[in-house]
């Protein structure tokens, strides 16, 4: 029987610096991870490209948020051929569809027509939220996904992108990598002094982070409801190249 995963024990985990992995997709058991470099993307350092920006203000993709929490978690467990073995188990899907379920999981969707071709999920506490996995299956839907994330996260107040693993693409996007106490400084910053143990409340940091907010603004940029222009999350990526 597989591992069964505690909502409040993962954000605890990761209110520590600490997150779980699994050797496979159909692994029983996780493991956890504590990386002595972690990959971070500062958000105001944003690396748009003049190509990136093009697909961007085109709106080629329909970009949403938590309108697909379940699908996107499932697509980035599905084997693809630069990645044949994921390590998001059973486990792992659970517990983060009852963390999104509480409030506390997210997700970003990057949408051709009505078919769902990439996009990203992650965990957020008090200012800080913890990118898990993305996805890509059309060209720069991923790219797309990370820059609506990043525009997200400005507006609503957070203070750190944790990327965990340094990979080439999150490099030409910005990313850089950091030692763990230089990490466990700016997780601490981000979380505040207020954050119970368990990491579960963060009573005085969340107040101050508001991961729907750039859905108001858009609206009053004059977009649709839920979908967010891509003119406006260029415009807010500009000031951080």
């Amino acid at each position: 029987m597989a591992q069964r995963l505690d909502p409040a024990v993962l954000l605890g985990a990761y209110s520590v610096g600490v997150f779980p992995m699994a050797d496979s997709r159909d692994a029983e058991g996780v493991y956890w991870v504590e990386p002595r470099r972690r990959a971070i993307l500062p958000l105001d350092r944003f690396h748009l490209s003049r190509s990136l920006r093009k697909v961007i203000i085109a709106d080629r993709f329909r970009v949403t948020h938590d309108r697909a929490f379940g699908q996107i978690v499932r697509l980035c467990a599905e084997s693809a051929a630069d990645r044949p073995e994921t390590w998001i188990n059973a486990s792992i899907e659970q517990v983060f569809e009852q963390l999104h379920t509480m409030g506390h999981a997210h997700s970003i969707e990057c949408w051709l027509g009505d078919e769902l071709v990439g996009g990203l999920y992650g965990l957020s506490i008090g200012r800080a939220f913890f990118g898990e996995s993305m996805v890509s299956r059309a060209t720069n839907a991923s790219k797309v996904s990370i820059a609506a994330l990043v525009a997200r996260l400005r507006v609503g107040g957070y203070a750190l992108l944790d990327c965990q693993f340094m990979t080439d693409h999150l490099a030409t996007l910005g990313a850089v990598e950091i030692s763990r106490g230089a990490y466990m400084a700016l997780l601490a910053a981000a979380l505040g002094a207020s954050s119970d143990s368990s990491g579960a409340d963060a009573s005085g940091a969340a107040t101050a982070t508001d991961f729907g907010a750039f859905d108001r603004l858009a609206v009053g940029d004059g977009a649709a409801a839920g979908s967010p222009p891509g003119k406006l999350i260029a415009q807010l990526l500009v000031h951080t190249s």
